[in-house]
């Protein structure tokens, strides 16, 4: 998926291509209505790989969707456009997927591009979810990451996959609605995963895949669109999801406004406003669900 990524093709697509080279594999970038050079970089630099053009920019949910709505492959890797993959990454999802008919997804582990012995906050080791509803990954909690020194190098079951890399079996994809567009982006692969295990499904991190994930590509961690998207959208999750969720959402509406003043008194009134404005959206929208 790329929206006005020119920069991040020319960095990481080449890795994708080089080191996907299985047979039956088609590597394609859904170009979600980019105003940039993207498409002329995708024409000219990679001509093997298939460009699907978008009308406009779909944001990361309905982008994804409208890009798997024709396809009928068995898996299909949902892969940002700021990750570099290695060599041999993608035989070890594909070869356990057909060995577990039981698992609707797997990621591999992802660490920073960055820091690379150091994990990535986009999934990590694989993630999961506290009782109050918040995501977490193995090696990252909140905002310490850990240094990967082999310490989840056994594949584990998981409550989420990443959507930063994650291979999925296309006709559960499907079968589950999907990513909600409603959700636009920022924990939109998290409610897909819960209800994927919400219908038996399960989720697998399997580390003897390695990817390197940028991260922020998208939206600064810092900015208040990305804090009003990840309040938003946790607290819809939680409502759709979760099996009598209102005490869980009776205690995060005081965490939420603690959140909104810690906000305050970092110096970030643009984040405090974010979160007031988030639970306000969530009280509208929880009447589509």
């Amino acid at each position: 998926m790329n929206w006005n990524g020119a920069e991040m093709l020319r960095r990481y697509l080449p890795s994708v291509v080089e080191h996907t080279t299985l047979p039956d594999c088609e590597i394609v970038v859904a170009d979600n209505g980019s105003t940039d050079n993207s498409l002329e970089v995708l024409r000219t630099a990679f001509p093997s790989v298939r460009t699907l053009v978008l009308d406009r920019n779909y944001g990361f949910a309905e982008g994804y969707n409208r890009a798997l709505a024709g396809t009928e492959s068995t898996y299909t890797v949902l892969l940002n456009s700021d990750v570099e993959v290695t060599e041999g990454w993608l035989e070890p999802l594909l070869a356990f997927m057909d060995t577990h008919p039981d698992v609707a997804a797997v990621q591999p582990k992802i660490r920073s591009w960055l820091y690379r012995d150091r994990f990535e906050h986009a999934g990590a080791a694989g993630g999961f979810i506290n009782a109050l509803g918040y995501p977490y990954c193995r090696g990252r909690v909140l905002w310490h990451v850990e240094q990967d020194k082999g310490q989840y190098d056994t594949p584990a079951e998981v409550a989420w996959t990443s959507g930063a890399c994650m291979c999925v079996r296309t006709a559960v994809y499907k079968d589950c609605g999907g990513l909600d567009a409603a959700f636009f982006a920022h924990m939109e692969e998290i409610d897909l995963c819960w209800r994927m295990r919400n219908k038996g499904w399960r989720l697998v991190c399997l580390p003897q895949s390695v990817v390197y994930h940028l991260g922020g590509g998208s939206l600064n961690y810092e900015s208040p669109r990305k804090t009003y998207l990840n309040h938003r959208n946790n607290l819809l999750m939680i409502y759709k999801n979760k099996q009598h969720p209102w005490g869980v959402l009776f205690i995060r509406f005081f965490l939420d406004y603690a959140a909104a003043l810690f906000y305050l008194l970092q110096g970030r009134p643009q984040a405090c406003k974010a979160v007031f404005t988030a639970r306000r959206d969530y009280r509208r929208m929880r009447k589509m669900y």
